[in-house]
């Protein structure tokens, strides 16, 4: 029983059609909880489905702690690993907003009106219930090196386009803190326009720093497109065989 429990709450296959109906309904859930927090008053009708979506990722915490052996592989420790894990906190994260509905009753409870932006971490829930997110994350797990790499190229980047910019342009930026955001904001190559230079040689950098930030930002993109093509590839493979 535990076995096909854990088989309808993971990721559906493609003739599981009872899986399909679970993380269908899931996802649903996941959308209809995170509606409210368009609106500065939301609703009273969200109260009531903000209860009925809550309830659900209770019970599918708690069949996912029921069967995380299955899942870990590490029979009765993983009863207790689980909890820990990456998905598990975000799980239970995303319920705490909850606690606002108890909040009139109980004074300490109020504190809780705090997290509600908490909610948005139950976006991250959907993670699991889409097969296409599950094989980016796995590929992203393989080309964690090369990710790294670019990653530390990124921030290495930045500091030194933030010294560069800082000691040429020092009347424009105030603080160093403003030369990191110039320089984050040149390599993502948006360029709000609220800090620039204004020199001759700062503009120059600013050119220069443009053209290395397109360059940064396309390799992450290119390692996980071709990491998610040769997934995609091995899924039709497997499929077929």
């Amino acid at each position: 029983m535990r076995r096909r429990l854990f088989e309808i709450i993971e990721v559906a296959r493609d003739n599981d059609k009872l899986s399909a109906a679970y993380d269908l309904l899931m996802m649903c859930a996941i959308v209809i909880s995170v509606i409210p927090l368009a609106f500065k008053e939301a609703p009273e009708f969200f109260v009531y489905t903000d209860i009925v979506t809550v309830i659900l990722f209770i019970i599918d915490y708690f069949f996912r702690w029921f069967t995380a052996d299955h899942k870990i592989g590490r029979k009765g420790l993983s009863f207790i690993i689980y909890p820990f894990t990456p998905l598990a906190i975000i799980d239970l994260v995303s319920i705490l907003p909850a606690l606002t509905i108890l909040s009139s009753g109980f004074k300490l409870l109020r504190l809780f009106r705090v997290i509600r932006t908490i909610r948005v971490f139950r976006v991250f829930k959907a993670f699991r219930y889409s097969k296409s997110i599950v094989i980016i994350i796995k590929v992203m797990k393989k080309a964690k090196d090369a990710l790294l790499a670019v990653c530390t190229l990124a921030m290495g980047y930045i500091l030194v386009s933030a010294l560069i910019i800082f000691n040429v342009e020092g009347d424009s930026f105030n603080t160093f803190f403003d030369a990191i955001y110039w320089a984050t904001v040149s390599l993502t190559t948006v360029g709000y326009g609220d800090i620039y230079p204004v020199t001759t040689a700062g503009r120059i950098i600013t050119m220069i720093s443009s053209m290395f930030g397109i360059a940064i930002v396309a390799l992450p993109a290119g390692i996980i497109t071709a990491g998610y093509m040769d997934a995609l590839n091995e899924e039709k493979k497997s499929g077929d065989a």
